[in-house]
Protein backbone atom coordinates (compact mmCIF):
# COMPACT_ATOMS: atom_id res chain seq x y z
CA UNK A 1 0.00 0.00 0.00
CA UNK A 2 1.16 3.53 -0.73
CA UNK A 3 2.34 5.58 2.22
CA UNK A 4 1.59 9.21 3.08
CA UNK A 5 3.80 11.70 1.27
CA UNK A 6 6.81 12.91 3.27
CA UNK A 7 6.11 15.88 5.46
CA UNK A 8 2.37 15.17 5.68
CA UNK A 9 1.91 12.65 8.48
CA UNK A 10 -1.65 12.10 9.62
CA UNK A 11 -2.12 13.74 12.98
CA UNK A 12 -3.64 11.92 15.88
CA UNK A 13 -5.91 14.76 16.80
CA UNK A 14 -6.67 16.28 20.12
CA UNK A 15 -9.87 14.74 21.32
CA UNK A 16 -11.69 11.42 21.63
CA UNK A 17 -15.00 10.12 20.46
CA UNK A 18 -17.76 10.58 22.97
CA UNK A 19 -19.48 8.18 25.34
CA UNK A 20 -23.22 7.91 25.20
CA UNK A 21 -25.13 9.78 27.91
CA UNK A 22 -28.15 8.12 29.50
CA UNK A 23 -31.02 8.12 27.09
CA UNK A 24 -33.92 10.38 27.91
CA UNK A 25 -37.26 10.90 26.32
CA UNK A 26 -37.80 13.98 24.17
CA UNK A 27 -40.47 16.43 25.22
CA UNK A 28 -43.63 16.64 23.19
CA UNK A 29 -45.80 19.58 22.28
CA UNK A 30 -45.64 22.50 19.92
CA UNK A 31 -44.81 25.22 22.39
CA UNK A 32 -42.17 24.20 24.86
CA UNK A 33 -38.55 24.28 23.76
CA UNK A 34 -36.86 20.90 23.83
CA UNK A 35 -33.24 20.12 24.48
CA UNK A 36 -31.62 18.32 21.55
CA UNK A 37 -29.15 15.53 22.27
CA UNK A 38 -25.49 16.48 22.58
CA UNK A 39 -24.00 17.97 19.43
CA UNK A 40 -20.97 16.33 17.97
CA UNK A 41 -17.64 17.86 18.69
CA UNK A 42 -14.75 15.49 18.06
CA UNK A 43 -13.07 16.31 21.34
CA UNK A 44 -14.65 17.23 24.63
CA UNK A 45 -17.92 16.17 26.26
CA UNK A 46 -20.55 17.92 24.20
CA UNK A 47 -23.13 20.38 25.45
CA UNK A 48 -26.51 20.81 23.75
CA UNK A 49 -25.91 22.53 20.41
CA UNK A 50 -25.35 26.26 20.80
CA UNK A 51 -27.36 28.53 18.59
CA UNK A 52 -30.74 27.55 19.97
CA UNK A 53 -31.06 30.59 22.18
CA UNK A 54 -29.93 29.37 25.58
CA UNK A 55 -26.69 30.15 27.41
CA UNK A 56 -24.67 26.97 27.45
CA UNK A 57 -22.73 25.51 30.32
CA UNK A 58 -18.96 25.56 29.91
CA UNK A 59 -17.17 22.23 29.51
CA UNK A 60 -15.47 20.61 32.49
CA UNK A 61 -12.14 22.14 33.54
CA UNK A 62 -9.10 20.68 31.84
CA UNK A 63 -6.93 18.08 33.47
CA UNK A 64 -3.35 18.41 34.58
CA UNK A 65 -1.63 17.73 31.31
CA UNK A 66 -1.62 16.41 27.80
CA UNK A 67 -0.99 12.80 26.85
CA UNK A 68 1.69 11.87 24.40
CA UNK A 69 0.78 12.13 20.73
CA UNK A 70 -0.09 8.78 19.13
CA UNK A 71 0.85 7.81 15.61
CA UNK A 72 -1.71 8.61 12.94
CA UNK A 73 -3.81 5.99 11.18
CA UNK A 74 -1.22 5.46 8.45
CA UNK A 75 1.66 4.62 10.82
CA UNK A 76 3.20 8.08 10.92
CA UNK A 77 3.76 10.17 14.06
CA UNK A 78 1.18 12.91 14.59
CA UNK A 79 2.40 16.49 15.00
CA UNK A 80 -0.24 17.94 17.30
CA UNK A 81 -1.08 17.70 21.01
CA UNK A 82 -4.10 16.16 22.62
CA UNK A 83 -6.99 17.59 24.55
CA UNK A 84 -6.60 17.63 28.33
CA UNK A 85 -7.47 14.41 30.07
CA UNK A 86 -10.15 16.29 31.99
CA UNK A 87 -12.07 16.79 28.76
CA UNK A 88 -12.59 13.07 28.27
CA UNK A 89 -15.71 11.59 29.91
CA UNK A 90 -15.48 8.45 31.99
CA UNK A 91 -16.81 5.31 30.34
CA UNK A 92 -20.43 4.62 31.12
CA UNK A 93 -20.50 0.93 30.33
CA UNK A 94 -22.18 -0.78 27.42
CA UNK A 95 -25.32 0.85 26.15
CA UNK A 96 -27.55 1.06 23.11
CA UNK A 97 -28.74 3.86 20.85
CA UNK A 98 -32.32 5.07 21.10
CA UNK A 99 -35.24 3.27 19.56
CA UNK A 100 -35.39 -0.39 18.73
CA UNK A 101 -31.72 -0.99 17.88
CA UNK A 102 -31.02 -4.19 19.80
CA UNK A 103 -27.26 -4.69 19.79
CA UNK A 104 -25.37 -7.81 20.72
CA UNK A 105 -21.67 -8.59 20.64
CA UNK A 106 -21.02 -8.45 16.94
CA UNK A 107 -17.63 -9.93 16.15
CA UNK A 108 -16.19 -12.96 17.92
CA UNK A 109 -13.35 -11.99 20.24
CA UNK A 110 -14.32 -8.32 20.46
CA UNK A 111 -14.83 -6.85 23.91
CA UNK A 112 -17.95 -4.91 24.84
CA UNK A 113 -17.51 -1.16 24.66
CA UNK A 114 -19.65 1.82 25.49
CA UNK A 115 -21.56 3.34 22.62
CA UNK A 116 -20.22 6.69 21.57
CA UNK A 117 -22.23 9.79 20.80
CA UNK A 118 -21.07 12.51 18.45
CA UNK A 119 -23.99 14.79 17.79
CA UNK A 120 -27.72 14.67 17.47
CA UNK A 121 -29.18 17.25 15.12
CA UNK A 122 -28.74 16.28 11.49
CA UNK A 123 -28.50 18.70 8.58
CA UNK A 124 -28.77 17.98 4.89
CA UNK A 125 -28.96 19.82 1.59
CA UNK A 126 -30.62 19.06 -1.71
CA UNK A 127 -30.84 21.01 -4.93
CA UNK A 128 -34.60 20.56 -4.89
CA UNK A 129 -37.08 21.74 -7.48
CA UNK A 130 -37.14 24.59 -9.92
CA UNK A 131 -37.53 27.53 -7.54
CA UNK A 132 -34.99 30.31 -8.02
CA UNK A 133 -33.12 31.11 -4.82
CA UNK A 134 -32.52 34.80 -4.13
CA UNK A 135 -29.25 35.89 -2.53
CA UNK A 136 -30.94 37.86 0.26
CA UNK A 137 -34.30 37.88 1.97
CA UNK A 138 -36.71 40.53 0.73
CA UNK A 139 -39.69 42.20 2.47
CA UNK A 140 -43.01 40.49 2.05
CA UNK A 141 -46.30 42.24 2.45
CA UNK A 142 -48.21 39.00 2.84
CA UNK A 143 -48.99 38.51 6.51
CA UNK A 144 -52.01 36.29 5.98
CA UNK A 145 -52.62 33.36 8.24
CA UNK A 146 -51.01 30.13 7.07
CA UNK A 147 -52.37 27.86 9.78
CA UNK A 148 -56.00 27.06 10.41
CA UNK A 149 -57.93 25.33 13.21
CA UNK A 150 -58.77 22.40 10.97
CA UNK A 151 -56.21 19.62 11.27
CA UNK A 152 -54.92 17.75 8.24
CA UNK A 153 -55.50 14.09 8.89
CA UNK A 154 -53.28 13.00 6.01
CA UNK A 155 -56.11 11.40 4.06
CA UNK A 156 -55.63 13.69 1.07
CA UNK A 157 -58.57 15.93 2.04
CA UNK A 158 -56.90 18.24 4.56
CA UNK A 159 -55.66 21.75 3.88
CA UNK A 160 -52.06 20.96 4.82
CA UNK A 161 -51.93 23.21 7.87
CA UNK A 162 -52.16 21.06 10.94
CA UNK A 163 -51.71 23.51 13.83
CA UNK A 164 -54.40 25.93 15.00
CA UNK A 165 -51.91 28.59 16.04
CA UNK A 166 -51.35 31.47 13.63
CA UNK A 167 -47.61 31.18 13.20
CA UNK A 168 -47.33 34.08 10.78
CA UNK A 169 -49.26 36.68 12.77
CA UNK A 170 -47.19 39.81 13.27
CA UNK A 171 -44.66 38.77 10.65
CA UNK A 172 -42.12 41.54 10.09
CA UNK A 173 -40.97 42.84 6.68
CA UNK A 174 -38.23 40.60 5.34
CA UNK A 175 -39.29 37.56 7.35
CA UNK A 176 -40.16 34.35 5.58
CA UNK A 177 -43.43 32.51 6.10
CA UNK A 178 -44.20 29.27 7.83
CA UNK A 179 -45.61 27.41 4.85
CA UNK A 180 -46.99 24.54 6.89
CA UNK A 181 -46.61 22.52 10.07
CA UNK A 182 -47.42 18.85 10.60
CA UNK A 183 -48.27 16.85 13.69
CA UNK A 184 -46.67 13.47 14.38
CA UNK A 185 -48.68 10.25 14.47
CA UNK A 186 -49.33 8.58 17.79
CA UNK A 187 -46.35 6.61 19.07
CA UNK A 188 -45.94 4.12 21.94
CA UNK A 189 -45.13 5.43 25.39
CA UNK A 190 -41.46 4.49 25.11
CA UNK A 191 -41.10 6.49 21.91
CA UNK A 192 -40.44 5.58 18.30
CA UNK A 193 -38.05 6.44 15.50
CA UNK A 194 -38.98 8.86 12.72
CA UNK A 195 -36.04 8.44 10.33
CA UNK A 196 -35.40 10.09 7.00
CA UNK A 197 -36.51 13.24 5.21
CA UNK A 198 -36.68 13.28 1.41
CA UNK A 199 -37.49 16.37 -0.65
CA UNK A 200 -38.30 16.37 -4.37
CA UNK A 201 -39.46 19.27 -6.51
CA UNK A 202 -43.02 18.35 -5.55
CA UNK A 203 -43.07 16.37 -2.35
CA UNK A 204 -41.69 16.25 1.19
CA UNK A 205 -41.69 12.69 2.53
CA UNK A 206 -41.16 11.47 6.09
CA UNK A 207 -41.15 8.12 7.86
CA UNK A 208 -42.63 8.08 11.35
CA UNK A 209 -43.18 5.00 13.53
CA UNK A 210 -45.26 2.65 11.33
CA UNK A 211 -46.07 4.88 8.39
CA UNK A 212 -44.61 6.98 5.59
CA UNK A 213 -46.30 10.29 4.77
CA UNK A 214 -45.93 12.71 1.87
CA UNK A 215 -46.88 16.39 1.58
CA UNK A 216 -46.75 18.88 -1.25
CA UNK A 217 -43.79 21.16 -0.62
CA UNK A 218 -45.59 24.39 -1.51
CA UNK A 219 -48.62 24.19 0.76
CA UNK A 220 -48.33 21.02 2.86
CA UNK A 221 -51.45 19.37 1.50
CA UNK A 222 -51.32 15.59 1.41
CA UNK A 223 -49.55 14.40 -1.73
CA UNK A 224 -50.91 10.91 -1.28
CA UNK A 225 -52.57 8.81 1.40
CA UNK A 226 -50.23 7.73 4.23
CA UNK A 227 -48.52 4.38 3.66
CA UNK A 228 -49.30 2.18 6.64
CA UNK A 229 -46.74 -0.52 7.43
CA UNK A 230 -47.42 -3.58 9.61
CA UNK A 231 -44.64 -2.79 12.08
CA UNK A 232 -42.20 -0.06 13.01
CA UNK A 233 -39.81 1.45 10.47
CA UNK A 234 -36.26 0.48 11.45
CA UNK A 235 -34.01 1.67 8.59
CA UNK A 236 -34.23 3.87 5.50
CA UNK A 237 -32.11 4.91 2.55
CA UNK A 238 -30.81 8.39 3.24
CA UNK A 239 -31.40 9.52 -0.32
CA UNK A 240 -33.58 8.55 -3.25
CA UNK A 241 -32.39 6.80 -6.39
CA UNK A 242 -32.24 8.50 -9.79
CA UNK A 243 -35.94 7.77 -10.34
CA UNK A 244 -37.08 9.34 -7.06
CA UNK A 245 -37.62 6.11 -5.13
CA UNK A 246 -36.52 5.17 -1.64
CA UNK A 247 -36.43 1.92 0.31
CA UNK A 248 -37.57 1.62 3.90
CA UNK A 249 -37.08 -1.38 6.17
CA UNK A 250 -39.56 -2.33 8.86
CA UNK A 251 -39.67 -4.92 11.63
CA UNK A 252 -41.32 -8.31 11.18
CA UNK A 253 -42.99 -8.20 14.58
CA UNK A 254 -43.08 -6.51 17.97
CA UNK A 255 -41.36 -9.02 20.25
CA UNK A 256 -37.79 -8.79 21.48
CA UNK A 257 -36.88 -11.37 18.85
CA UNK A 258 -38.31 -9.33 15.95
CA UNK A 259 -35.97 -8.55 13.08
CA UNK A 260 -35.49 -5.55 10.81
CA UNK A 261 -35.76 -7.61 7.63
CA UNK A 262 -38.71 -6.33 5.57
CA UNK A 263 -37.83 -4.05 2.63
CA UNK A 264 -40.34 -1.84 0.82
CA UNK A 265 -39.66 0.40 -2.17
CA UNK A 266 -41.69 3.66 -2.32
CA UNK A 267 -42.03 6.30 -5.05
CA UNK A 268 -41.66 9.73 -3.42
CA UNK A 269 -43.89 11.68 -5.80
CA UNK A 270 -46.73 9.18 -6.19
CA UNK A 271 -46.63 7.29 -2.91
CA UNK A 272 -46.92 4.02 -4.79
CA UNK A 273 -45.30 0.95 -3.30
CA UNK A 274 -42.91 -0.95 -5.52
CA UNK A 275 -41.09 -4.19 -4.85
CA UNK A 276 -40.94 -5.91 -1.47
CA UNK A 277 -38.26 -8.28 -0.18
CA UNK A 278 -37.25 -10.09 2.98
CA UNK A 279 -33.59 -9.98 4.00
CA UNK A 280 -32.03 -13.20 5.26
CA UNK A 281 -29.73 -13.39 8.26
CA UNK A 282 -26.02 -13.76 7.65
CA UNK A 283 -24.18 -17.03 8.07
CA UNK A 284 -22.22 -16.02 11.18
CA UNK A 285 -23.52 -16.46 14.72
CA UNK A 286 -23.91 -12.74 15.48
CA UNK A 287 -24.76 -11.67 11.93
CA UNK A 288 -28.53 -11.30 12.15
CA UNK A 289 -30.97 -8.73 10.83
CA UNK A 290 -31.95 -7.44 14.25
CA UNK A 291 -30.62 -4.14 12.92
CA UNK A 292 -29.49 -3.20 9.41
CA UNK A 293 -28.21 -0.24 7.38
CA UNK A 294 -29.49 0.67 3.90
CA UNK A 295 -27.12 2.29 1.40
CA UNK A 296 -27.79 3.33 -2.19
CA UNK A 297 -24.78 3.22 -4.52
CA UNK A 298 -25.43 3.80 -8.19
CA UNK A 299 -28.25 1.42 -9.17
CA UNK A 300 -27.53 -0.89 -6.23
CA UNK A 301 -29.13 -1.09 -2.79
CA UNK A 302 -26.74 -2.50 -0.20
CA UNK A 303 -28.29 -3.96 2.95
CA UNK A 304 -25.64 -4.04 5.65
CA UNK A 305 -25.81 -6.49 8.53
CA UNK A 306 -23.28 -6.55 11.38
CA UNK A 307 -20.76 -8.79 9.59
CA UNK A 308 -21.95 -9.02 5.97
CA UNK A 309 -24.12 -7.39 3.34
CA UNK A 310 -26.54 -8.23 0.55
CA UNK A 311 -26.90 -6.20 -2.65
CA UNK A 312 -30.13 -5.75 -4.58
CA UNK A 313 -31.04 -4.08 -7.84
CA UNK A 314 -32.56 -0.85 -6.50
CA UNK A 315 -35.11 -0.67 -9.32
CA UNK A 316 -36.40 -4.25 -9.27
CA UNK A 317 -35.43 -5.72 -5.89
CA UNK A 318 -33.56 -8.58 -7.56
CA UNK A 319 -30.73 -9.93 -5.42
CA UNK A 320 -27.32 -9.27 -7.00
CA UNK A 321 -24.65 -10.61 -4.64
CA UNK A 322 -23.54 -11.08 -1.03
CA UNK A 323 -20.60 -9.42 0.70
CA UNK A 324 -19.10 -11.79 3.24
CA UNK A 325 -15.88 -12.54 5.06
CA UNK A 326 -12.79 -12.14 2.88
CA UNK A 327 -9.17 -13.03 3.46
CA UNK A 328 -8.57 -14.86 6.71
CA UNK A 329 -10.21 -12.49 9.17
CA UNK A 330 -11.99 -9.51 7.52
CA UNK A 331 -15.73 -8.89 7.88
CA UNK A 332 -17.76 -6.05 6.29
CA UNK A 333 -18.68 -3.46 8.94
CA UNK A 334 -20.14 -0.45 7.12
CA UNK A 335 -20.94 1.07 3.74
CA UNK A 336 -21.11 4.49 2.09
CA UNK A 337 -22.55 5.17 -1.35
CA UNK A 338 -23.56 7.86 -3.81
CA UNK A 339 -24.75 8.01 -7.41
CA UNK A 340 -21.76 6.05 -8.68
CA UNK A 341 -19.49 4.92 -5.87
CA UNK A 342 -19.57 2.28 -3.10
CA UNK A 343 -17.07 2.29 -0.24
CA UNK A 344 -16.85 -0.45 2.38
CA UNK A 345 -15.16 -0.45 5.77
CA UNK A 346 -14.18 -3.90 7.05
CA UNK A 347 -13.14 -5.01 10.53
CA UNK A 348 -10.22 -7.44 10.43
CA UNK A 349 -8.56 -9.58 13.10
CA UNK A 350 -10.96 -8.47 15.81
CA UNK A 351 -9.50 -8.94 19.28
CA UNK A 352 -6.13 -10.16 17.99
CA UNK A 353 -2.65 -8.79 17.55
CA UNK A 354 -3.42 -7.85 13.94
CA UNK A 355 -6.72 -6.09 14.63
CA UNK A 356 -7.28 -3.35 12.07
CA UNK A 357 -9.76 -1.68 9.73
CA UNK A 358 -9.63 -1.81 5.96
CA UNK A 359 -11.21 0.71 3.59
CA UNK A 360 -12.17 -0.65 0.16
CA UNK A 361 -13.91 0.70 -2.90
CA UNK A 362 -16.26 -1.81 -4.52
CA UNK A 363 -17.93 -1.92 -7.90
CA UNK A 364 -21.61 -1.35 -6.99
CA UNK A 365 -22.78 -3.61 -9.82
CA UNK A 366 -20.63 -6.64 -8.93
CA UNK A 367 -19.26 -6.11 -5.42
CA UNK A 368 -15.69 -6.69 -6.63
CA UNK A 369 -12.97 -4.66 -4.92
CA UNK A 370 -11.25 -1.92 -6.94
CA UNK A 371 -8.67 -1.17 -4.22
CA UNK A 372 -8.08 -1.76 -0.51
CA UNK A 373 -6.39 0.43 2.08
CA UNK A 374 -5.27 -0.87 5.49
CA UNK A 375 -5.68 1.41 8.49
CA UNK A 376 -3.06 1.19 11.24
CA UNK A 377 -3.94 -0.89 14.31
CA UNK A 378 -5.70 1.19 16.94
CA UNK A 379 -7.46 3.43 14.43
CA UNK A 380 -11.09 2.93 13.42
CA UNK A 381 -12.75 4.34 10.29
CA UNK A 382 -15.96 5.74 11.77
CA UNK A 383 -17.53 8.02 9.16
CA UNK A 384 -17.28 9.07 5.54
CA UNK A 385 -17.72 12.82 5.08
CA UNK A 386 -17.64 12.64 1.29
CA UNK A 387 -17.18 10.12 -1.52
CA UNK A 388 -16.12 12.54 -4.27
CA UNK A 389 -13.46 13.15 -3.06
CA UNK A 390 -13.22 10.41 -0.42
CA UNK A 391 -12.88 12.07 2.99
CA UNK A 392 -12.80 9.74 6.01
CA UNK A 393 -13.08 10.46 9.74
CA UNK A 394 -11.13 8.06 12.00
CA UNK A 395 -10.76 7.71 15.76
CA UNK A 396 -8.23 6.17 18.11
CA UNK A 397 -10.08 5.34 21.30
CA UNK A 398 -7.01 4.34 23.32
CA UNK A 399 -5.18 7.54 22.44
CA UNK A 400 -8.30 9.71 22.57
CA UNK A 401 -7.54 11.04 19.11
CA UNK A 402 -9.25 11.79 15.82
CA UNK A 403 -8.12 12.17 12.23
CA UNK A 404 -9.69 13.36 8.97
CA UNK A 405 -7.94 12.05 5.86
CA UNK A 406 -8.50 12.40 2.12
CA UNK A 407 -7.86 9.47 -0.24
CA UNK A 408 -7.64 9.61 -4.02
CA UNK A 409 -9.58 7.44 -6.46
CA UNK A 410 -7.04 4.63 -6.03
CA UNK A 411 -7.16 4.69 -2.23
CA UNK A 412 -3.88 6.55 -1.78
CA UNK A 413 -3.52 8.99 1.09
CA UNK A 414 -3.32 12.60 -0.16
CA UNK A 415 -3.81 14.85 2.88
CA UNK A 416 -5.12 15.09 6.42
CA UNK A 417 -6.65 17.96 8.38
CA UNK A 418 -4.09 20.10 10.17
CA UNK A 419 -6.47 22.45 12.00
CA UNK A 420 -6.54 22.33 15.80
CA UNK A 421 -10.18 23.09 16.59
CA UNK A 422 -13.05 21.33 18.28
CA UNK A 423 -15.46 20.64 15.45
CA UNK A 424 -19.14 19.73 15.71
CA UNK A 425 -20.09 17.73 12.60
CA UNK A 426 -23.21 16.08 14.06
CA UNK A 427 -22.28 12.48 13.41
CA UNK A 428 -24.80 10.51 15.45
CA UNK A 429 -23.87 7.38 17.36
CA UNK A 430 -20.44 5.84 16.96
CA UNK A 431 -21.24 2.21 17.63
CA UNK A 432 -20.22 -1.27 16.60
CA UNK A 433 -22.60 -0.96 13.66
CA UNK A 434 -21.18 1.88 11.60
CA UNK A 435 -23.54 4.24 9.82
CA UNK A 436 -20.73 5.68 7.74
CA UNK A 437 -22.83 8.49 6.25
CA UNK A 438 -24.44 9.75 9.44
CA UNK A 439 -22.62 13.13 9.53
CA UNK A 440 -24.73 15.89 8.06
CA UNK A 441 -23.27 19.08 9.57
CA UNK A 442 -20.46 18.82 7.03
CA UNK A 443 -20.14 20.10 3.47
CA UNK A 444 -17.53 19.17 0.88
CA UNK A 445 -16.84 20.41 -2.63
CA UNK A 446 -14.09 19.36 -5.03
CA UNK A 447 -11.36 21.23 -3.18
CA UNK A 448 -12.63 22.17 0.27
CA UNK A 449 -14.03 20.64 3.46
CA UNK A 450 -16.35 22.86 5.53
CA UNK A 451 -16.67 22.07 9.25
CA UNK A 452 -18.51 23.95 12.01
CA UNK A 453 -16.63 24.60 15.23
CA UNK A 454 -18.02 23.68 18.60
CA UNK A 455 -19.30 26.59 20.66
CA UNK A 456 -20.41 26.46 24.28
CA UNK A 457 -22.31 29.74 23.96
CA UNK A 458 -23.17 32.22 21.24
CA UNK A 459 -21.73 32.29 17.75
CA UNK A 460 -19.44 29.64 16.33
CA UNK A 461 -17.42 29.53 13.11
CA UNK A 462 -17.35 27.49 9.93
CA UNK A 463 -13.81 26.62 8.89
CA UNK A 464 -12.90 26.00 5.24
CA UNK A 465 -10.10 23.42 4.95
CA UNK A 466 -8.23 22.75 1.72
CA UNK A 467 -8.31 19.09 0.72
CA UNK A 468 -5.01 19.38 -1.14
CA UNK A 469 -2.97 20.09 2.00
CA UNK A 470 -5.39 19.85 4.95
CA UNK A 471 -4.76 23.44 5.99
CA UNK A 472 -7.22 26.17 6.86
CA UNK A 473 -8.16 28.38 3.91
CA UNK A 474 -10.47 30.75 5.76
CA UNK A 475 -13.11 30.85 8.46
CA UNK A 476 -16.29 32.82 8.99
CA UNK A 477 -18.13 33.61 12.21
CA UNK A 478 -21.87 33.26 12.57
CA UNK A 479 -23.43 36.70 12.07
CA UNK A 480 -25.80 36.12 14.98
CA UNK A 481 -25.32 34.84 18.51
CA UNK A 482 -26.15 31.23 17.60
CA UNK A 483 -24.18 28.46 16.00
CA UNK A 484 -24.42 27.87 12.27
CA UNK A 485 -23.79 24.64 10.40
CA UNK A 486 -23.13 23.89 6.72
CA UNK A 487 -26.04 22.59 4.66
CA UNK A 488 -24.28 22.23 1.32
CA UNK A 489 -22.99 24.01 -1.77
CA UNK A 490 -25.28 26.00 -4.07
CA UNK A 491 -24.02 27.87 -7.11
CA UNK A 492 -20.47 27.72 -5.76
CA UNK A 493 -21.45 29.30 -2.43
CA UNK A 494 -21.73 27.58 0.94
CA UNK A 495 -25.26 27.45 2.38
CA UNK A 496 -25.51 27.37 6.19
CA UNK A 497 -28.25 27.33 8.81
CA UNK A 498 -28.17 29.28 12.08
CA UNK A 499 -30.69 27.85 14.52
CA UNK A 500 -33.50 29.69 16.26
CA UNK A 501 -33.44 31.22 19.70
CA UNK A 502 -36.51 31.00 21.91
CA UNK A 503 -37.92 34.29 20.63
CA UNK A 504 -35.90 34.75 17.43
CA UNK A 505 -36.21 32.77 14.22
CA UNK A 506 -33.32 30.99 12.57
CA UNK A 507 -31.65 31.94 9.31
CA UNK A 508 -30.47 30.33 6.11
CA UNK A 509 -27.22 31.96 5.01
CA UNK A 510 -25.17 32.05 1.82
CA UNK A 511 -21.39 32.38 2.21
CA UNK A 512 -19.11 33.12 -0.77
CA UNK A 513 -16.31 30.56 -1.08
CA UNK A 514 -14.07 32.34 -3.59
CA UNK A 515 -11.02 34.50 -3.04
CA UNK A 516 -12.93 37.58 -1.87
CA UNK A 517 -14.75 38.32 1.37
CA UNK A 518 -16.71 35.53 3.03
CA UNK A 519 -19.50 37.69 4.42
CA UNK A 520 -22.74 35.73 5.05
CA UNK A 521 -25.87 36.96 3.26
CA UNK A 522 -29.35 35.98 4.41
CA UNK A 523 -31.31 33.74 2.07
CA UNK A 524 -34.19 33.14 4.46
CA UNK A 525 -35.05 34.84 7.76
CA UNK A 526 -37.50 32.67 9.66
CA UNK A 527 -40.27 34.54 11.51
CA UNK A 528 -39.80 35.29 15.19
CA UNK A 529 -43.41 34.31 15.82
CA UNK A 530 -42.62 30.65 15.10
CA UNK A 531 -39.26 30.60 16.89
CA UNK A 532 -40.50 28.53 19.84
CA UNK A 533 -41.53 25.73 17.52
CA UNK A 534 -38.44 25.97 15.34
CA UNK A 535 -36.30 25.90 18.47
CA UNK A 536 -38.22 23.01 19.98
CA UNK A 537 -37.65 20.20 17.49
CA UNK A 538 -36.03 17.22 19.14
CA UNK A 539 -33.17 15.54 17.29
CA UNK A 540 -33.96 17.36 14.06
CA UNK A 541 -33.05 17.00 10.40
CA UNK A 542 -32.81 20.28 8.47
CA UNK A 543 -32.93 20.40 4.66
CA UNK A 544 -32.62 23.39 2.30
CA UNK A 545 -34.22 22.63 -1.05
CA UNK A 546 -35.77 24.70 -3.81
CA UNK A 547 -35.64 27.92 -1.78
CA UNK A 548 -37.48 26.34 1.15
CA UNK A 549 -36.29 25.19 4.56
CA UNK A 550 -37.64 21.94 5.99
CA UNK A 551 -37.19 20.86 9.62
CA UNK A 552 -38.28 17.43 10.86
CA UNK A 553 -37.87 15.39 14.01
CA UNK A 554 -36.06 12.05 13.99
CA UNK A 555 -37.56 10.72 17.21
CA UNK A 556 -41.07 10.64 18.68
CA UNK A 557 -41.44 10.74 22.45
CA UNK A 558 -44.78 8.95 22.65
CA UNK A 559 -45.92 11.25 25.43
CA UNK A 560 -49.65 11.85 25.60
CA UNK A 561 -49.65 15.19 27.41
CA UNK A 562 -49.32 17.23 24.22
CA UNK A 563 -49.33 16.95 20.45
CA UNK A 564 -45.93 16.24 18.94
CA UNK A 565 -44.72 18.07 15.86
CA UNK A 566 -43.34 16.04 12.97
CA UNK A 567 -42.08 18.59 10.45
CA UNK A 568 -42.49 22.15 9.19
CA UNK A 569 -41.56 24.18 6.13
CA UNK A 570 -40.52 27.80 5.57
CA UNK A 571 -40.48 29.84 2.38
CA UNK A 572 -41.13 33.25 0.87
Amino acid sequence: MSQPPPGQPPHGGFGPPQNQPPQGQPQGGFGAPQQPPPQGGFGAPQQPPPGYGYPQQPPPPPGYGYPQQPPGPYAQPGPYGQAPYGAYPQPGGPGKPPGNKKRTALIAGAVAVALLLVGGTVYAFTSGGGDDDKPVAHPSGDSKHSASPSADTGDGKGDGRSDAEDLNAGRKPGEAKVLWLKSAPDAPGNGADAPGLWITGKTAVKAAYKEVVGFRVADGTAAWAPIALPYEVCAVTKRADADGRIVVAYMNGTTDRAKCNQLQQIDLDTGKKGWHAQVADGSQLFDSTRSIELTLAGKTLLVGRDMSGTAYDAATGKKLYDLKKYGTDCYPAGYAGDSGRLVQVASCGAGGAKERDEIRELDPATGKAKWSRTVTKGWRAERVFSLKPLVVYLTNRDKKAWNISTLDDRGRFTSEVKVDKKFAPGCGFLSLNRGLQNCRSVAVDAKTLYLPTESTTGANEIVAIGLADGREKWRVKSPIARSMVPLGIQGGDLVAYAGAAYFQGGRVLSIPTGSGAHRPATLLQNPDGAAKIENGFFDATTVWSGGRLFIATNRLSGQDDSEEKLMMAYGK
